[in-house]
Formats: C-alpha cells, sequence, structure tokens
C-alpha cells in the first residue's frame, strides 16, 4: 500500500474517518506501526480545517497498542477556530478503545523573526549504504517501507558531538516523485518521523536490544519550512536519556540545503520484561 493510499482517509460522517489497515496479511506485524496512525490522525485533522491554515505542530500519546489488522476510526473534535490559530483534538479508535489521542494546532501563513541552528556534518546520502530491509520488498516485515529508501550514516562516520550519549543520523526520501499537495508531505513526514526515533537510544547498549520491550509513548512534532518528502531528509537524532524503563529521543529534520523543515520529541518504553535483569 502506498503512502497516498494510507493517508488517503475514509470520510464516514462530520468529523469522523476511517483509515486503512497497516498490515492486513503479514504475521510479522501485530502491532499497528505508531507512525502510522499519527499520520492518518493528521489527515483526519487537517481535513476539519480551511485550507489557508497549515499545521505546525502536534502532540500525541500512544494509549494502547493497535492492531495491525483492523481500520481505525478517528473522532476530530474542533476545539478553536481563530483568526490567526485553529486547534484540533483527535482520538484514534480501535474494537472500541482509544489507542491513540492527539492534539494539532493550525496557523495562517505570518512574517516574524527568522533563525536556525547550522546543519549538522553527515556524508551525502548517496555515499550511505541502504539498509537492507528498507530495500528488499520481498522481506514481509519491511514490504510496508519499501517505496521508502532510507539510509543509515554508520557509526563510525557520525560526527559526534561532545557531550552526547547517544547519537545517529538517517537519510531518507520517497523512491518516486509525490503530488505537489503541501499536506500529504507533512503527514508523510508525521509517518516516518517514528521509524527510527526510538532505536537511537539503544545505539549504545547493541546487545540490551532483544531483551527489551519497546514502543512509542508520546511523540510530538513541530514543522518548521516547507520541504519535500520525495527530496533527500537528513534526520538528526539523539537520545539524551534513558532510564526508569523508559528513554526520552529528539530529532531534527534538515532538507539537502540545509533548512531546518522539522523537530521531533518523543518518549519510548524501553524496559526489561517483568522478572528479567540486565547482566
Amino acid at each position: 500500500m502506498s503512502i497516498e493510499q494510507i493517508l488517503d482517509l475514509e470520510k464516514l460522517e462530520v468529523n469522523i474517518y476511517r483509515g486503512a489497515v497497516f498490515s492486513p496479511h503479514s504475521s510479522d506485524h501485530q502491532r499497528t506501526f505508531g507512525g502510522h496512525v499519527a499520520g492518518q490522525a493528521l489527515v483526519s485533522a487537517v481535513r476539519t480545517v480551511e485550507p489557508q491554515f497549515r499545521v505546525h505542530s502536534l502532540h500525541g500519546y500512544f494509549l494502547r497498542p493497535g492492531d495491525a489488522k483492523a481500520p481505525t476510526v478517528f473522532l476530530v473534535e474542533r476545539v478553536r477556530d481563530g483568526g490567526s490559530f485553529c486547534t484540533r483534538r483527535v482520538n484514534a479508535v480501535q474494537h472500541g478503545e482509544i489507542i491513540f489521542n492527539m492534539s494539532a494546532s493550525f496557523q495562517v501563513d505570518q512574517d516574524g523573526i527568522a533563525h536556525q541552528d547550522g546543519m549538522p556534518a553527515a556524508p551525502d546520502p548517496e555515499n550511505v549504504p541502504a539498509l537492507p530491509g528498507m530495500k528488499a520488498i520481498d522481506e514481509e516485515g519491511f514490504k510496508a517501507f519499501a517505496e521508502w529508501d532510507v539510509r543509515r550514516v554508520p557509526t563510525a562516520d557520525l560526527p559526534h558531538v561532545p557531550g552526547k550519549v547517544a547519537e545517529q543520523q538517517v537519510w531518507f526520501r520517497h523512491r518516486e516523485p509525490l503530488p505537489d499537495d503541501p499536506v500529504l508531505h507533512i503527514c508523510a513526514l508525521a509517518y516516518m518521523s517514528d521509524l527510527t526515533l526510538l532505536g537511537t537510544s539503544w545505539s549504545i547498549h547493541p546487545d540490551a536490544r532483544d531483551n527489551l520491550q519497546v514502543a512509542s509513548l508520546d511523540h510530538a512534532m513541530w514543522f518548521l519550512r516547507p520541504f519535500r518528502a520525495d527530496d533527500w531528509l537528513l534526520y538528526d537524532q539523539s537520545s539524551p536519556s534513558a532510564g526508569a524503563g523508559r528513554a526520552l529521543t529528539e530529532g531534527k529534520i534538515y532538507d539537502r540545503s540545509g533548512a531546518m523543515v522539522a523537530a521531533v520529541t518523543q518518549e519510548g518504553l524501553t524496559r526489561y520484561p517483568h522478572g528479567q535483569r540486565p547482566r
């Protein structure tokens, strides 16, 4: 299923939408991918605002594991409609229970001060090997992401920042050209923003990953400048803290020209199963 099909929701009623399932046939996906439900939730919110309003932030909580083989219904609450900003709240429902809720804020185009941190050093994406699992569409576990070219910068090539504990850089883009609709590119970025971020937390604990229970707990995202999801984007990620069975992760997303187009913060579950302790 393409990203355009994933993000093309069915309208059931005013403020009520239904999204396609994440993985109807695969036995490898028991849970819905977090970016799938977050991206669809954002689409449902966008459908209820006037076109002059563009989303600038979202804040979501993953409340229950999603069923990868069941569709999700999105209930949108119109919290506020102002002259410059409007706000929407979305509940994502499966089997009668809320699995995810999100608040999204929208703004009309306005002028103000402008600045950004510089883009960190990173090898050219063309010189970074593609992740084998993302490219091999015959591998059942990665069919959902086969349309994306995802390239993780090797640890040896990372420009280490003094004082940062865990770092990771990932280049990604949609393999084929997408329509010019900026809303599609924004929602596609929300979809992909959840794919590799939490992995930053166990990048310095390679022997622990197979023994961890992992899941996204919450997700916050800010959209800063225009971009295209079918052009190379650098996802510069770090995990400043992990403890108590949770890990905090942060990411800044840049286009190839160096413009910071989005920022992401996420906390995820990274705990040992009950009764187990690390060696």
